[in-house]
């Protein structure tokens, strides 16, 4: 075959390829990168939706550092995102890991009954567990009743609030990530786990050495992710406590919503926007490499 026509074949593939990927990457351009770039634009102003707007230079990033209702915020956002994230991923791959060995039919309605949370929206979710915390007609306290434990006023407790709100998320979250791990543990050559068994080396021993290594790209994808997210709950806290009691559950994502739209502060709240992009952005960087270098290999 004649070298014109190769490249003429690889024109046409390589323009096929790029009508496939046009819709993915206008929605991306249109809904995220010029979101980010007006964002960023409108940090340095001040404007209430309604008169206009009036150049401030960099007064809201100053007015940030000295916000510490902001860095609370960002606490208790760094406080979830400490107890959610671990525990996500250890769940979902003890899950995922428990199922794998499952060969019958039972192990699909397994599977299928952990992702159903996934598949309802935030707002049921956060109804359904509002009923279940309820203090006084709700099943969870019911069943304490049952079991002569005292009555718990969890998402009116400023000590319970936050950790009902990871159990929702937990709940949500669990079966889509063990899903991720466990079509990662399907990919892994049968062979591998019988030469480890035949040579005398227990379950453990095989999840420790040849399983988990060889699935450490969905690992990490998996940190990576569900800790941007964690930085990013907003829905559930604003059906469920709408950030109390008394700012218990006031996170970053929460706090930026309440400024920018109930306070009609919109520069100042792209500011503090901007500022959760970076550092998230820096954040994801840093957890990729430390998490590539333990598994001894760099980005």
């Amino acid at each position: 075959m004649k070298k014109s026509n190769i490249s003429k074949r690889r024109r046409k593939e390589h323009l096929i390829a790029y009508a496939f990927i046009l819709p993915d990457f206008l929605g991306l351009f249109i809904f995220v990168i010029i979101p980010i770039i007006y964002a960023f634009y409108i940090s340095f102003f001040k404007w209430d939706f309604i008169n206009e707007k009036i150049f401030v230079g960099a007064a809201n990033y100053i007015r940030m550092w000295k916000d510490m209702n902001w860095w609370n915020a960002m606490l208790r956002t760094l406080k979830l995102t400490v107890l959610y994230v671990p525990l996500l991923f250890c769940l979902s791959l003890f899950f995922a890991a428990l199922i794998s060995t499952i060969r019958s039919k039972a192990g699909s309605f397994i599977k299928t009954s952990f992702l159903m949370p996934f598949a309802i929206t935030s707002v049921i979710a956060s109804t359904l567990w509002m009923f279940l915390y309820n203090e006084k007609r709700g099943y969870l306290n019911a069943a304490f009743k049952a079991l002569g434990l005292s009555n718990q006023k969890f998402l009116g407790s400023g000590k319970q609030a936050l950790v009902c709100i990871i159990v929702v998320l937990l709940w949500i979250n669990l079966g889509y990530n063990m899903i991720l791990f466990l079509s990662a543990i399907k990919d892994i050559p049968e062979s591998y786990r019988e030469a480890a068994i035949l040579d005398g080396a227990g379950r453990w021993q095989v999840f420790r050495y040849i399983t988990f290594p060889l699935i450490r790209q969905t690992s990490i994808f998996i940190l990576v992710t569900t800790t941007i997210a964690s930085f990013q709950v907003l829905d559930l806290i604003m059906v469920m406590t709408k950030g109390g009691p008394a700012k218990a559950t006031e996170v970053g994502a929460l706090y930026i919503y309440d400024r920018s739209f109930n306070m009609m502060e919109m520069g100042y709240g792209s500011a503090l926007s901007v500022f959760l992009f970076f550092s998230l952005l820096v954040f994801s960087f840093v957890q990729m490499r430390l998490t590539s270098e333990e598994q001894g290999e760099g980005v």
